[in-house]
């Protein structure tokens, strides 16, 4: 009797020690780290100096808005390519659903860096899209996409929009298709019909999707680097420099948790607004 009480501590035993080893205890230090004061010359001390965060606030407010301005953006392009691709998989995608899936999740067997790059020849002032335009005459010869916040939000909406397909898919892809007729006759019309239940129903998808989304793209730095140039600047960029160049680890790691921090706060925000109780209540029913 004994042993079957205990038996689920010991599955679960191996997940909690890996996240002990490998995320409180790296993020205790780098707490640790960011009240501390020095260099890498004569050392860092702890001091508990907060106003590291102050400091990181005050000089790096720019960026982390630009970051969080960045993710939303790319967040919104994701539901708004994502959804519509995630639905038809799901409801006309039929015996080719799995091929559908993997044409999706093809990129992914490519490095996150050559995607991006990819990008940056497709963007270019003379390439395979602009440069035709150009030549017709629809578009001036100074249009120019690469180095702008539009070229990095796409950059950002492309390499994460499988992130907000895949959640949403696997809701709908559950829904009991007598459901979707149920609603077709009480509702009429199918924009109707969508509203009122299909929508509903998928929104603990949409939940998981934009934290799947939003949190990585507003960490993000080498979208920024590489197809937005130096008026783009992402806070992922600013803690990367000041890990890997400047070695001001107080200051890096300071940035890192006001960046946490301030995503907590959207997450549960964002959870509060849009009612994730109500939500997978609904979903369950």
């Amino acid at each position: 009797m004994r042993n079957r009480k205990l038996t689920p501590y010991v599955l679960v035993l191996p997940a909690w020690t890996w996240l002990a080893l490998f995320f409180v205890v790296p993020i205790g230090g780098m707490l640790s780290l960011s009240l501390t004061t020095g260099n890498v010359i004569t050392g860092f001390q702890q001091t508990f100096e907060v106003g590291n965060y102050a400091d990181a606030i005050g000089t790096y407010w720019e960026q982390i808005l630009r970051s969080l301005f960045y993710g939303g953006c790319a967040t919104l392009v994701c539901i708004a390519v994502g959804y519509p691709m995630a639905y038809w998989i799901a409801f006309r995608g039929g015996a080719y659903k799995s091929t559908y899936l993997l044409l999706l999740l093809l990129p992914f067997f490519v490095s996150f860096v050559l995607r991006t790059i990819s990008w940056r020849f497709f963007l270019s002032d003379n390439g395979v899209v602009l440069g035709p335009l150009k030549d017709l005459g629809l578009l001036p010869d100074g249009f120019a996409v690469l180095n702008t916040a539009p070229a990095v939000i796409l950059g950002l909406a492309y390499n994460f929009l499988p992130f907000m397909v895949l959640p949403i898919y696997a809701v709908l892809e559950r829904m009991d298709p007598h459901l979707v007729e149920a609603a077709h006759d009480l509702y009429s019309n199918r924009l109707r019909a969508f509203a009122h239940v299909i929508l509903p129903v998928s929104l603990p998808g949409v939940f998981a999707g934009v934290l799947m989304t939003f949190i990585p793209t507003s960490a993000d730095y080498v979208n920024a680097s590489v197809l937005g140039g130096t008026h783009n600047t992402m806070i992922g960029n600013v803690i990367r420099t000041q890990y890997l160049v400047n070695n001001n680890y107080p200051i890096a790691a300071s940035i890192t948790f006001v960046l946490m921090g301030l995503l907590l706060v959207g997450i549960f925000s964002y959870a509060r607004a849009l009612g994730t109780e109500r939500v997978m209540e609904v979903h369950t029913s």
